[in-house]
């Protein structure tokens, strides 16, 4: 389990940890470097004929292998000699498990064997964007006391909240330390801590009531469980409260002489504080909305043994260019993922609904499904039975009803497979809708069997997905 701690270090402590993360990028740019030169020395090669048996041989880029060349490497290059005493060896061995795990993602993902788009060649961590980081494996690693927490070469570093129920935890043998990693993000240093811990978190208070979730903009949790009671956990829309600020912010730092990288030109003072000034409002901005989705996520799975949620596009949801700022502000997918692993942490229930079922636009009592159900309609009525109910209500029902239709679900136990998709075929039988083959300007009506161009295709699937899921939501 993870801990997530702010920090409030001194100067000391302030120059350590920027030394220790910046230590962290120049490993994984040395190692990027290592192993990319083999590869590039042999493509000339290959172009100068040279045989395969009397090229360049391949450079590894195992952890153990990298290890070694840059234990060698610091005591010769200059540039690494002069400085790399100055801090850990956990900052220089963090560089290098990256930029390993890197590789191997990349070589996975040629070979096809790694789910998700594909991945390029690493590429070396720029010290404007790169996020600092450095973790922490062997050394010296405690809370000291209830403020403090004791890392290996940074020393003792005051902590910015009272963690005496952690350390009282650790003292009595229930949690152990495994790693902890330092990291700075919107403008806070945080000590990460990976602990392994007895699972004390009491299960749900109703393990045999199933819930259905319904994500929106204007509401953002609309919950219907199997008992018929309907909630609702409205949507602050942190964003936008703060977004006559933030505009008015951005005014006055495009007033000032920002940096250009193009002639080198640095920044202004002035720049720098009005930088700092917006920078702020979206960290607040950002842990609002954090704070609020914990909440709400917590409550759920501390209540109820079952918990059915959509599948949603978001990505495709966001293309929406009239909607895409709300949709990103709700942040759909952070508040799947905290469900997740929280149904699981509870040993609840989690089920996935399809993306493709109609939960808006079926009658929650007699199962008829509408052909259509503008986004502006907000109540449902049904045609055949006569039911009249909220469309988020509506959805929150159908949703909840899975649980009973007998969806086999992960348990959250220790190698359990855990969420489980659960399919709900379309009234007639389809999975998406119907696309229509479009034709060039001018060119007529496509002849039969023939193929439609790739990109046509893939732009008509794009919007269909968009529209169905705009319909469902």
């Amino acid at each position: 389990m993870g801990h997530r701690l702010a920090l409030d270090p001194g100067a000391s402590a302030l120059q350590a940890l920027a030394s220790h993360c910046g230590a962290a990028r120049v490993a994984y740019n040395w190692a990027v470097r290592h192993v990319l030169a083999s590869w590039s020395q042999r493509a000339a090669e290959e172009t100068y004929g040279v045989p395969e048996a009397e090229r360049v041989p391949w450079r590894s880029w195992s952890l153990p292998s990298l290890r070694k060349a840059f234990n060698e490497a610091k005591h010769t290059d200059p540039f690494l000699r002069e400085w790399w005493a100055q801090n850990s060896k956990e900052a220089y061995n963090t560089g290098l498990s990256n930029a390993a795990a890197a590789f191997d993602n990349y070589a996975k993902s040629r070979r096809g064997e790694r789910k998700g788009a594909r991945m390029g060649r690493p590429r070396f961590k720029s010290k404007r964007k790169a996020p600092p980081a450095c973790k922490f494996t062997t050394g010296t690693i405690r809370l000291d006391d209830r403020r403090h927490v004791v890392l290996p070469r940074l020393g003792r570093i005051r902590l910015h909240e009272d963690v005496q129920p952690l350390a009282d935890a650790i003292a009595e043998g229930g949690m152990r330390i495994v790693s902890v990693t330092v990291r700075f993000e919107r403008g806070r240093w945080f000590a990460v801590l990976q602990t392994e811990e007895r699972n004390t978190i009491a299960p749900a208070t109703r393990p045999g009531t199933a819930v259905g979730i319904d994500l929106g903009v204007k509401t953002l949790l609309v919950m219907a469980d199997s008992a018929g009671e309907v909630r609702e956990v409205a949507n602050p829309k942190y964003y936008d409260q703060a977004l006559t600020q933030l505009r008015k912010a951005s005014r006055t730092l495009s007033r000032r002489r920002g940096p250009d990288r193009r002639t080198g030109q640095p920044p202004s003072h002035r720049w720098e504080k009005a930088n700092a000034v917006r920078n702020r409002m979206h960290h607040r901005v950002a842990n609002l909305r954090e704070n609020h989705l914990h909440q709400a996520t917590a409550r759920i799975p501390a209540e109820y043994g079952t918990v059915v949620v959509e599948d949603l596009n978001v990505k495709g949801m966001a293309g929406n260019r009239r909607l895409s700022r709300r949709i990103s502000d709700a942040a759909f997918g952070e508040l799947r993922r905290q469900l997740t692993y929280k149904t699981q942490r509870h040993g609840g229930r989690l089920i996935v609904a399809d993306r493709w079922m109609p939960s808006s636009k079926t009658c929650s009592r007699c199962g008829v499904v509408k052909a259509k159900l503008p986004l502006g309609v907000r109540v449902f009525e049904c045609d055949a039975c006569g039911l009249v109910l909220d469309r988020d209500a509506n959805a929150g029902h159908n949703l909840a009803a899975l649980a009973a239709a007998g969806g086999e679900t992960g348990t959250g136990v220790a190698g359990d497979p855990g969420p489980t998709l659960v399919v709900v075929p379309k009234p007639r039988g389809a999975k998406q809708k119907t696309r229509t083959a479009r034709t060039r300007k001018g060119t007529g009506t496509r002849a039969a069997g023939a193929t439609p161009r790739q990109g046509t295709e893939t732009r008509d699937r794009r919007q269909d997905t968009m529209r169905e899921q705009l319909a469902l939501w």
